[in-house]
């Protein structure tokens, strides 16, 4: 095990992967001299040459279908879009091609490839370039949806999303690529796409999360414990597929949830994840199941106003002790 930070595992990850298997590219707006805008593909263009590692115009459009077109013909690519916000401007490509095409074809095509897309709030980058996405690639079949957490996940869901035969969104949070963590130094491990982890034990309270709110909802499970409440945190690690089995088994054991999501309220995860919880786990809740989201606003620049919008540990603990203080 090494420490190191978001931004390395999945670095590391790539470079593993490529030198692994000579079909894997990589791909889109200043990934290749610029070494990506957030320097996850560091030295890649250095090693592997512009053949396998190539700047593309400022069309995010183009970067997928090209892609696919890739894909289907025995590349495994691996597309970044400079931020998920971007990904509006090819969800034709994304829905109607890439997420489809398999099953139009009947399955005598796959579609090997990843698109990395940076996003959600908390950077003051303003209401276009501050959006958490997740749930619009979610809510189409025929797309997988990781959503990493820490740095060993982020390696092992790249790695395993490169080598799966499906089209995976791989979205990486941008205020986590500075965070740090232990690493496995295996070149094989993976993480497998569509299994949840149990990310802290506990007897009381269930707080199911994912991305960046796995790593809030882990701290505030800590302050809660100075108060004697116990919290199992559940991190989902991927939406699609997604594993209800873990998290469902979870809130059978404590009897209480709150889900926890940085996504709009609106047509939420949580709401599904609520929905889920109640029917699987109705006769064994001892309260209502609690949900904690982003407000339902374009994301404001002001720093403070903006943190106002998002959920944060304070806001995840007062949920929780709510729940905690309820009966059925």
């Amino acid at each position: 095990m090494h420490e190191m930070t978001y931004r390395d595992a999945l670095n590391k990850a790539l470079k593993e992967e490529m030198r692994r298997d000579p079909s894997v590219v990589a791909w889109g707006e200043d990934v290749a001299l610029y070494e990506g805008s957030f320097k996850v593909t560091r030295g890649l263009l250095a090693e592997f040459g512009e053949e396998r590692v190539k700047d593309t115009p400022i069309s995010e459009n183009t970067i997928i279908g090209v892609s696919i077109g890739a894909a289907m013909g025995g590349l495994r690519p691996v597309a970044e879009l400079m931020t998920v916000n971007f990904a509006l401007l090819a969800m034709d490509q994304i829905v109607n091609h890439m997420a489809k095409i398999s099953s139009m074809f009947g399955g005598q095509t796959h579609l090997p490839m990843v698109v990395r897309a940076p996003g959600g709030g908390g950077s003051q980058l303003g209401a276009q370039h501050s959006q958490s996405l997740e749930t619009y690639f979610m809510h189409c079949p025929g797309i997988h949806v990781a959503v990493p957490a820490t740095p060993a996940d982020a390696r092992g869901l790249l790695k395993a999303s490169i080598r799966d035969n499906n089209p995976v969104m791989f979205l990486e949070h941008e205020l986590l690529y500075n965070s740090k963590g232990e690493v496995p130094d295996d070149p094989e491990f993976l993480v497998p796409l569509g299994k949840a982890e149990v990310k802290r034990e506990g007897k009381d309270v269930t707080i199911v999360a994912y991305s960046r709110m796995t790593i809030l909802a882990l701290q505030a499970a800590a302050e809660l414990e100075k108060e004697g409440s116990s919290c199992e945190v559940v991190d989902l690690r991927t939406l699609a597929p997604l594993d209800t089995e873990t998290f469902v088994a979870s809130v059978q054991k404590t009897g209480r949830a709150v889900v926890v999501e940085e996504c709009w309220r609106a047509a939420g995860l949580g709401g599904h994840l609520a929905s889920i919880i109640a029917e699987e786990c109705f006769d064994r809740l001892l309260a209502p199941v609690r949900r904690v989201s982003g407000l339902d606003v374009p994301m404001p620049y002001s720093r403070k106003i903006e943190k106002l919008c998002i959920p944060q540990v304070e806001t995840i603990a007062a949920a929780v002790r709510d729940v905690m203080s309820q009966k059925y």
